[in-house]
């Protein structure tokens, strides 16, 4: 691999990390429920009141240290060097979500009594953010560079459990929901707004759109960044 190759291919890796960043605070913003793997710190931060990307960076450093335990126990010494770069890949990445949460208002809230209020608007600003979620994650997964925590979590449950990607992203997700609402129950009093419409959409559509993305550049992207030759 070329030298401006390897620079492609970071390139390639930061702008996609950049577009799921946006695509994950966009979902968030729409105020219909977020995507599965942040429910969990978009549920703290409606407890606590924190704020809502230092809330995730909490849950990826979470994540990150349930990857190096069970990686200790496995004695897979050598992804524990992958897991602790996730550490300030996370916090690059919650603090490109603090720039778009200030930047993008809260549909529901903010743009009350407007257009971009209405529920219609925010199904379709909903769309456009599992779209940029699908295509960032892709990108970001094609590199094959470090993972954010939450793709990490998932390789790691396939590794232990010997099943494929997509049956452990179930899992996980499922865990996800299910520790939200059980916090919102035992905190708030009910199922926590972070999971709705907005949520289910998340986990059913990410997939699709990361499966035609790949079909329509991913043979492209591994030739222009030269991982077709890995």
């Amino acid at each position: 691999m070329t030298a401006k190759k390897k620079l492609t291919r970071w390139v390639v890796y930061i702008i996609g990390m950049i577009i799921l960043a946006l695509g994950l605070s966009l979902n968030t913003q729409v105020n219909l429920g977020v995507a599965t793997i942040i429910s969990v710190s978009e549920t703290y931060h409606l407890i606590t009141g924190v704020d809502k990307a230092d809330a995730t960076l909490y849950l990826f450093i979470l994540l990150v240290i349930i990857q190096v335990i069970v990686h200790l126990i496995r004695k897979q010494y050598k992804a524990i060097i992958t897991d602790v770069l996730q550490v300030p890949l996370s916090i690059v990445f919650t603090r490109f979500m603090k720039l778009y949460f200030y930047i993008i208002p809260d549909f529901k809230v903010d743009m009350a009594g407007s257009w971009l209020g209405s529920v219609p608007a925010r199904l379709f600003f909903l769309m456009i953010a599992i779209i940029c979620t699908g295509i960032g994650a892709a990108t970001t997964l094609n590199m094959r560079l470090v993972p954010n925590p939450g793709d990490g979590m998932v390789q790691t449950v396939a590794d232990c459990i010997g099943k494929g990607v997509g049956f452990s992203k179930n899992c996980v997700d499922l865990c996800c929901v299910c520790i939200s609402c059980i916090m919102g129950l035992i905190f708030l009093g009910g199922i926590p707004s972070s999971v709705n419409i907005g949520t289910l959409c998340a986990m059913l559509l990410t997939g699709r759109v990361i499966y035609f993305f790949n079909k329509l550049t991913r043979e492209k992207m591994l030739r222009a960044t030269g991982m077709d030759q890995q």
